[in-house]
């Protein structure tokens, strides 16, 4: 059957409508999470906003192993962090990086040591190594354990992760038209009802007898402009960089409208890097995270860690890795950024420090930029 077999009747329509639209509205505000306490199963006592004001950290997998990861998150927790998200790599960028836990894996204990923070990844490929039904199941399962604070971020993949574990890497188009059709499967799976889809890659005959208890938003990472107009027209929100959002913001804006949807109220997640202190700390965050200029310009084609790492040695040096980057031990200096971003239609601005002391970063955010952002 076409895609459209994956619909729901009228009425479970209306009320998934419904509840995303509360999902998307009810309370928040930055520094929510901080005055938030858990209920005894873990989860949330009521739904925080992902479309209002939120800063967010970033848990890198590629930097730190799996009990670091634990630590740094339930500390950003405490500080007021809103939004605790996550890299979902089967393998580093870089070589350098060290290490590769699975993220899923990190946001199930997360829960039962956080409060009310939103978690999620940003992102997973639904495509290749995941099946979009098996991501369904995976994130329907953390929502039942953490109501009313998953959601989930996809993008089409890189080739460290999804050539490196299964041979597979097809051009562009072909990505995007599997990413597409793997979230409608996924939309499909969570609605509870009974999927019958023979796609152009994907079939699937199941339901899921345990569904989300109420919506998961899911946003789509995005780096070009065709990307940006896609992730509009599909997504229910952005994961992008601060660049791609300046440049591109119009299209993802036209994508968004195309589908019928307000992108003013969509939530739009934007990765800033940022090191507290001066320039001579940021060279060991800045050698870590070498790769981001051309990331997605050349690198994601690369399978190989350690010639992501070369590549990015030889033809990236350390003052354009930080030409973007807030550097400075000043609270100002990132209050500043911060607002600019937010000013600009950002709606989560999630904080990403290559620092190796993880928790100076968080002091420092939860005692002198977090407070006044409000």
């Amino acid at each position: 059957m076409p895609r459209a077999a994956l619909q729901p009747d009228r009425r479970e329509l209306l009320r998934w409508s419904s509840m995303l639209a509360m999902a998307s509205g009810i309370g928040g505000g930055i520094g929510s999470a901080q005055a938030a306490q858990s209920s005894p199963q873990g989860g949330a006592s009521e739904p925080a906003s992902l479309s209002k004001k939120m800063i967010g950290y970033m848990l890198a997998h590629e930097q730190f192993p799996i009990g670091d990861i634990l630590r740094i998150g339930k500390n950003a927790s405490q500080a007021g962090f809103d939004v605790l998200a996550t890299s979902d790599h089967f393998q580093p960028w870089q070589a350098n990086q060290g290490h590769s836990s699975m993220a899923w894996v990190s946001i199930g204990a997360l829960g039962a040591q956080t409060g009310q923070a939103w978690m999620g990844t940003t992102v997973t490929c639904p495509t290749f190594r995941y099946n979009p039904a098996v991501v369904a199941e995976g994130f329907a399962s953390l929502a039942r354990l953490y109501p009313g604070r998953i959601f989930l971020g996809v993008g089409s993949g890189e080739a460290l992760n999804e050539q490196a574990a299964t041979g597979e890497w097809p051009k562009w188009q072909e990505r995007w038209d599997r990413l597409i059709e793997a979230m409608a499967i996924i939309r499909g799976l969570w609605s509870g009802q009974d999927v019958a889809h023979k796609g152009q890659y994907y079939t699937v005959n199941a339901r899921l007898y345990d569904p989300p208890p109420q919506p998961i938003p899911l946003l789509a990472a995005a780096n070009g402009k065709k990307s940006m107009r896609l992730a509009g027209q599909h997504a229910d929100g952005l994961v992008t960089d601060p660049a791609t959002w300046k440049k591109h913001k119009q299209e993802w804006q036209e994508g968004a409208a195309k589908a019928g949807k307000d992108p003013s109220k969509m939530p739009v997640l934007v990765e800033h890097y940022v090191v507290v202190g001066d320039k001579s700390d940021a060279q060991q965050a800045a050698e870590l995270w070498r790769f981001g200029p051309k990331a997605f310009d050349t690198l994601y084609n690369v399978r190989d860690p350690a010639e992501i790492q070369r590549r990015a040695e030889a033809n990236t040096p350390i003052e354009k890795v930080l030409s973007s980057w807030t550097v400075s031990p000043d609270p100002e200096a990132h209050i500043q950024a911060v607002h600019e971003l937010f000013d600009s239609g950002v709606t989560i601005v999630n904080t990403h420090s290559g620092q190796a002391d993880q928790n100076k970063v968080v002091d420092f955010y939860g005692n002198k930029v977090i407070p006044k952002l409000g």
